[in-house]
């Protein structure tokens, strides 16, 4: 996945034409912007479409919006959301992808749920009568380290998660594991990542707020 937040619809639409289909973006109000640029820039061909998944996090009372204009959302974290974001789908006649987002650093920076939340298995026990969301997998965002050796139990912690948990859920599908970025991504994939998330190695480093 090619982390597009923050950068233009030019840059967006030239990765599309050197063969980048999946991008990830954070927040709706700037993907909501860019929608009819990337239009205008070629973005929308039927031989080859793309897909964009929100995977910055995601307040309830955008959850119609987002379920409008995103083709997944990546970063489920509470039962309200996921609730909302059905029923949205529903008005609107569209099964959507997700991914729960799974806090496992302290930070106060970083998004999720807690692994050993109560909210987490009730999440998973509500997905199979949320009939407008196709649940996937998970995703994590792990502190950020030079060592990455540092960062591995992270990854390594979320796959194990995940194999638990699809134990316990049988009916439910775990196929994604979406972790690791740029500087880490392959310590990701040496502990199971099947969907990195790659911005800066891509399109170069963000521009200054």
């Amino acid at each position: 996945m090619a982390v597009s937040k923050t950068q233009p619809a030019t840059a967006i639409a030239e990765a599309f034409r050197c063969g980048i289909r999946l991008f990830g973006e954070n927040r709706v109000q700037e993907f909501a912007a860019k929608q009819s640029a990337l239009e205008t820039a070629g973005m929308s061909t039927n031989a080859a479409p793309s897909s964009f998944h929100l995977i910055g996090p995601l307040q309830s009372n955008k959850a119609t919006r987002a379920a409008q204009i995103f083709d997944a959302v990546d970063s489920v974290d509470s039962v309200r959301l996921a609730q909302r974001l059905d029923e949205a789908c529903a008005v609107i006649g569209k099964r959507l992808p997700i991914l729960i987002e799974i806090k496992l650093s302290p930070e106060a920076s970083k998004h999720g749920l807690d692994a050993d939340a109560d909210e987490l298995r009730e999440l998973l026990e509500r997905l199979p009568d949320l009939k407008n969301l196709m649940f996937r997998g998970l995703m994590t965002v792990p502190p950020y380290s030079d060592d990455l050796e540092q960062v591995r139990p992270y990854f390594r912690r979320l796959r194990e998660l995940r194999d638990s948990l699809a134990q316990q859920y049988p009916a439910l599908q775990f196929d994604e594991l979406s972790m690791g970025m740029s500087h880490d991504f392959s310590v990701a994939i040496e502990e199971g990542s099947t969907l990195v998330r790659i911005g800066t190695a891509i399109f170069g480093a963000r521009p200054p707020a």
